[in-house]
């Protein structure tokens, strides 16, 4: 079983990347790591050190977030990207593919190198954020991978989402919602109208509209959304996010009683500063609807960020994630007729 490694992609290759790797050889010792990028480089860093079973594929080229994605994927053939897709393509072993790239770039390589599984109309970015409850996180899909859609598509981003995430959390039958301007069956836009009885009819447990205000509350456990719309609601709310955090950082610092209760706070603060770190817990996230698992990571994921992507691909794999869409797609497909 080997995993790909795009170890020049990301704000922080190759350094933190291939110590990622590192981290996650120790804990997995029966996956083969392929290295792609400058190898003088890469065996700089790895240094001889033990711990993993290592093959370097040397690809001096870099693909950037200025690079226009169609062309790089084509001309750049000897990058750490297009060299890490025909890898995944070519080699049966290969399983995952892990990057912290240009998005576009991932994202169309997927496409052009690896395919769509049969049926799935377009794949989709599906990232975990957390919820105001404890222990419970809600997947957003799609968060910006196809900004127009069909209905067709949100059928089967729905189909997507609920298989990853029961594999992701154990959970066989999560709540799926579809992200409206009301929670009434008629609210929505005509590509949400028309989606609706789609989601009703497909394998899934649809409970209906959910509201963008309600998606962090825990009610429900996948948000489906096209990605313009989706893609709006993940920026905002990690917006909000830091925005609440500025302020209560600058409240304390502006009063003595404050410190000095924020001394008392320190444990209390780690916890939510983890709880709102889902990077930390999942890495990146997988490219749905692909042939094999493409897994995208942040552009600034540290080691971390990079070992659990790598032990969210091991998991997807061995619990059939592209298999379990597969069969899904058949039975919507029935239900569609």
């Amino acid at each position: 079983m080997k995993i790909v490694i795009d170890a020049f992609g990301g704000d922080n290759a190759p350094k933190e990347i291939i110590e990622g790797v590192l981290l996650g050889a120790q804990k997995h010792a029966d996956v083969d790591f392929v290295l792609c990028g400058d190898k003088q480089k890469i065996e700089s860093i790895l240094n001889s050190r033990d711990g993993g079973k290592f093959t370097i594929v040397d690809a001096p080229e870099i693909i950037t977030n200025d690079d226009m994605p169609t062309e790089a994927i084509r001309n750049k053939e000897n990058s750490s990207l297009v060299k890490a897709f025909d890898i995944l393509k070519n080699d049966e072993d290969a399983i995952a593919m892990v990057s912290a790239g240009s998005t576009g770039a991932i994202l169309t390589g997927a496409i052009m190198k690896i395919g769509r599984i049969k049926g799935i109309s377009r794949p989709a970015l599906a990232p975990i954020l957390p919820t105001k409850l404890p222990n419970k996180d809600v997947l957003l899909i799609d968060s910006g991978a196809n900004v127009d859609c069909k209905p067709i598509n949100l059928q089967h981003f729905a189909l997507m989402g609920s298989a990853y995430y029961s594999i992701l959390y154990g959970k066989e039958d999560p709540k799926v919602g579809l992200l409206s301007n009301g929670t009434e069956e008629h609210k929505g836009n005509e590509l949400t109208k028309e989606a609706y009885p789609l989601l009703k009819q497909a394998p899934v447990n649809f409970i209906g509209n959910v509201e963008a205000r309600e998606y962090m509350s825990g009610s429900v456990d996948v948000m489906v959304a096209e990605g313009f719309a989706g893609n709006v609601l993940l920026k905002a709310s990690e917006g909000a996010v830091l925005a609440v955090l500025s302020l209560l950082k600058r409240s304390i610092k502006s009063h003595l009683s404050s410190k000095i209760g924020a001394l008392f706070m320190s444990k209390t603060f780690k916890e939510l500063k983890g709880r709102i770190d889902v990077l930390g817990k999942h890495g990146g996230s997988p490219f749905l609807g692909c042939k094999k698992l493409v897994m995208k990571n942040h552009g600034s994921s540290n080691r971390n960020n990079i070992a659990s992507s790598i032990d969210q691909a091991i998991l997807l794999h061995q619990n059939k994630l592209i298999e379990k869409i597969g069969k899904a797609l058949e039975v919507a497909s029935g239900s569609n007729a």
